[in-house]
């Protein structure tokens, strides 16, 4: 490993792994009313720890009010309802807010559709002991993807690729959506204006956490496609990444030279 991120395991034997306290996993939901409550069940049983957020956009097919019925059965579970869909980003940065207006110390982001899997939180978790935000990683030894097509899967490897080069950034899974992230990482300057949607919000997220000097590790996941409805990407997500990404590149640049021409 060399400086603040490193591509792995995230875990060092040499350093001692401080307390992450207490976790809030956040939970974003749009039409996930079959999926969410065996998520739920098996993110309660695999870490009891843990409490959870739903933040839900009024989803039409009733999200919110399975949400609501699986937090009058479990304190641990709570419900966010927002007034409708406003972006990925949005969700997560409400959920954000919520745990840090409480007491927690770590905060999840996992998606609602069952693609990333609970029973691999522990692993997230033992690596924020030496970091500032875990990423969840398809793209490190040990990482892998089932049942996506081999376009979804260039796809992703695509968009981290770009993403890695243009930004410079020392990571190998940038666009992915299962991290763990300690409460003193997620500061006023790191959520302020970040971009709200799909890729572009995990892509920003990690660039502004690289910059700000923080300890940034991967560790491998499996990320399985979901079997019960529909994904929420679309080609707008994906050219509003495209074009994000390649200004934010050229920005970078042109503040690379303007310190050179300073010095």
């Amino acid at each position: 490993m060399s400086g603040p991120c490193a591509s792995g395991t995230g875990e060092d034997p040499r350093e001692p792994a401080e307390s992450v306290g207490p976790v809030l996993v956040v939970i974003p939901t749009y039409n996930e009313a079959a999926n969410l409550p065996p998520l739920v069940e098996r993110l309660r049983r695999e870490v009891p720890e843990a409490d959870v957020l739903v933040v839900d956009d009024d989803s039409p097919d009733g999200t919110g009010r399975v949400a609501d019925r699986l937090a009058a059965a479990d304190p641990a579970v709570h419900v966010l309802h927002r007034a409708g869909k406003d972006g990925l980003g949005a969700a997560y940065l409400d959920g954000f807010r919520w745990g840090l207006e409480r007491s927690y110390r770590a905060l999840v982001q996992m998606d609602g559709d069952g693609s990333h899997l609970p029973e691999q939180l522990p692993r997230l978790l033992t690596a924020l002991g030496r970091a500032d935000l875990v990423i969840g990683s398809r793209w490190v030894p040990g990482g892998r993807i089932v049942r996506w097509p081999r376009r979804r899967q260039l796809l992703s490897r695509g968009g981290s690729g770009y993403s890695r080069l243009l930004l410079d950034l020392p990571l190998r899974d940038v666009t992915s959506g299962y991290r763990a992230l300690r409460r003193s990482a997620l500061t006023p300057e790191l959520m302020a204006d970040v971009a709200a949607r799909g890729y572009c919000f995990q892509v920003d997220l990690a660039h502004r956490a690289v910059r700000a000097g923080l300890r940034v590790v991967e560790v491998p996941i499996t990320f399985v496609e979901r079997t019960t409805g529909d994904s929420k990407m679309s080609r707008e997500i994906v050219a509003e990444a495209l074009w994000r990404v390649t200004a934010w590149g050229i920005a970078s640049r042109f503040r690379t030279l303007t310190r050179r021409g300073h010095t």
